[in-house]
């Protein structure tokens, strides 16, 4: 068997096939990336139509479950979306085309506006500066003109000693000529020709995506993987779900704000308020930026009607109000989580899809990288696209707090813990998070990639956060501290087993207890208590908890229990295996192996062991030397 390496656990094989498979993997996405550019002229009326079939789709479905025959429902459909969109294009247009004559009145207001800003913003001399620089650069690029030769002449003396004036330039003018009906065609028609031939392209291809919608269903389902048709079918439904959910929500939500903001601008007085009510239905689809391109036209128009600067304080507020309601409460109430994307992933996605296809990349940035993140959750080989675009936590929270702490920040790690304890218990915090946080540490450990100093600081991190989380408890690490006496009932002593992290889970065994109204007493692995010192008697202990979570090994406690059977021989000694893992399991003689009166392998078993043996204890003194009294909330012991 190959040695495996200590700092990851695997073979040189193993890595050197992980790295080949990285390298075939990120070669793969650049072949792809490549494709999608190269063939943007093929792919992005694909793309549009397929987006636009996902929104109509929920409508012919309708129709068909009212009787009407698949061509009829597709027809009506495909007119009526498209109907739509053309009266809105013409809308548009209409309210430019009124826009465009009323601009030169406002001219008067922006020159107004100009004179009227501080005398500190020194525009005229910046622009007069600016002037004379451009004129002194175009006449120092201007060759100098040559002397004109001098011609001799016997008559007049004075005009040979005199340079000859340079001929004054004949004026030229160039007449095109008549531009045929041909050419007139072309340069009307000509720039409309790409933009209609995309627009009947997508019309063909919706239709058709929506007459062979089950067709095209059973041939992707094929080439997909025919072989596990139930994650397939799974994933196809996912992405159409996500994409028409979010496409409809979106425009249901921009047609309300657009509305909305459309109303409020008419009644504020500002010009055309339609135009610019639609443009914000339409621009709302780019993430983020969407809304403040389309609050841009109108605040520009508000500075140019308005002689003051009120409009232009309404027209802001009134954008800002909007955004923040519609944003803050209508669209997470709405479809919040309806892509499933982080925020960071949207902006990611926004720049990518844009960088790759332009404008129309922008406007299908989102719903596209919603169906990369469905791939990525269904199809293993592309779950980091899962990971990278997802909003869902990545990190398990024992690994986040695990990663916490290693990166020395017990203060977000305990917001972090009071934070888990406040949505279920602090017990669970401790069975959920906290013992498989010291699992992971003595696994690293183990390996040698943790060294004991570490160790040492996780255990004192442990310490301020249980501190914080028992307010009113004191847990300490050593008996050699000020004490109080024991309930009547007796008392707890939670050793450790061998090193920092195995009294880190002795501490939050007693701090549990002590939350139970307990007096616990927690020993490190080297205190007199372990170490058989006489300083510290256990024999009066109720029960000795061995807390063990740096083996999972029975015959390795053997040798600790029969110490501490020889200490506290009158005690009940439990064995806490704090390490064994989920799929994993003691032997059925675990208990005969130790010698101990329980085996425990999770805190709650041991403190069910430890209640039993309290309750059925008789009254117990404190430990030998121990300094006795009740401060509230707490017991702490101080060794004689």
């Amino acid at each position: 068997m190959a040695d495996r390496l200590p700092e990851t656990g695997r073979t040189r094989g193993e890595d050197l096939l992980r790295s080949l498979t990285g390298t075939l993997t990120f070669l793969t996405l650049g072949a792809i990336v490549a494709a999608l550019y190269f063939a943007r002229e093929v792919l992005v009326p694909f793309a549009l139509a397929v987006l636009l079939s996902f929104l109509l789709a929920p409508a012919v479905r309708e129709l068909r479950r009212l009787r009407a025959g698949r061509v009829t429902a597709v027809a009506v459909t495909v007119l009526v979306a498209f109907l739509a969109m053309f009266a809105f294009a013409a809308v548009v247009g209409e309210e430019i085309s009124l826009l465009g004559p009323q601009l030169p009145q406002y001219r008067h207001n922006i020159e107004a506006k100009l004179r009227a800003l501080p005398k500190a913003i020194p525009l005229q001399r910046v622009a007069s500066a600016l002037h004379q620089a451009t004129a002194e650069l175009k006449q120092s690029q201007t060759p100098p003109a040559k002397p004109a030769a001098q011609r001799p002449t016997p008559n007049n003396t004075a005009a040979n000693n005199t340079a000859a004036e340079p001929a004054r330039p004949l004026p030229v003018e160039v007449e095109q000529p008549g531009m045929t009906p041909l050419e007139i065609a072309e340069t009307v028609v000509g720039p409309l020709l790409q933009p209609l031939a995309m627009a009947g392209l997508v019309i063909v291809l919706v239709i058709f995506i929506l007459l062979e919608r089950e067709e095209l269903r059973d041939r992707v389902l094929r080439l997909a993987g025919a072989g596990d048709l139930h994650r397939t079918t799974e994933a196809m439904n996912e992405a159409a779900q996500r994409v028409s959910r979010y496409l409809l929500s979106q425009l249901a939500v921009n047609a309300v704000e657009g509305t909305l903001i459309g109303i409020g601008l008419a009644v504020i007085g500002v010009p055309n308020a339609a135009l610019w009510g639609m443009l914000v239905v339409l621009l709302r689809f780019i993430p983020y930026l969407g809304i403040v391109i389309a609050a841009f036209f109108p605040m520009a128009l508000a500075i140019a009607v308005d002689p003051g600067w009120s409009l232009l304080a309404w027209t802001a507020l009134l954008f800002v109000a909007t955004e923040l309601i519609v944003a803050n409460i209508v669209e997470p109430r709405l479809y919040a989580g309806s892509t499933g994307l982080s925020s960071v992933a949207v902006i990611i996605a926004a720049v990518f899809w844009t960088w790759l296809w332009g404008p129309i990349g922008l406007l299908l940035s989102t719903p596209l990288t919603a169906c990369l993140l469905v791939l990525g959750r269904h199809v293993p080989q592309l779950t980091f696209l899962d990971v990278m675009l997802g909003s869902e936590p990545v990190l398990t929270p024992d690994e986040t707090f695990y990663q916490r702490l290693l990166a020395d920040d017990p203060e977000e790690a305990t917001e972090q813990a009071e934070e888990f304890a406040k949505e279920k218990s602090i017990a669970e915090f401790v069975e959920e998070v906290a013992v498989p946080v010291l699992a992971r540490a003595q696994s690293d450990s183990d390996r040698g990639i943790l060294p004991p100093e570490r160790r040492e600081t996780i255990k004192d991190a442990f310490a301020k956060i249980l501190e914080n989380l028992f307010e009113d408890s004191v847990i300490e690490e050593d008996p050699a501290a000020e004490a109080a006496s024991p309930p009547d009932s007796g008392f707890v002593v939670c050793i450790a087993g061998r090193n920092e992290l195995d009294e880190a889970a002795a501490m939050l065994l007693a701090s549990l207890l002590r939350a139970r109204g307990r007096a616990a007493y927690v020993f490190a692995p080297d205190s007199p208590a372990a170490l058989g010192a006489q300083r510290v008697s256990l024999r009066d202990a109720a029960v000795v908890c061995l807390s063990l979570i740096s083996t999972g090994s029975a015959a390795r406690a053997r040798h600790i229990v029969r110490r501490l059977r020889r200490r506290a021989p009158r005690s009940r000694i439990v064995v806490g295996f704090w390490g064994i893992g989920a799929g994993d399991r003691l032997p059925d003689d675990a208990l005969a192996v130790t010698g101990a009166d329980a085996v425990a392998t999770t805190l709650s078993e041991a403190i069910d062991e430890i209640e039993e043996r309290m309750a059925a204890a008789a009254p117990l003194a404190a430990p030998a030397g121990a300094d006795v009294r009740r401060p509230e909330g707490g017991v702490r012991a101080q060794a004689g």
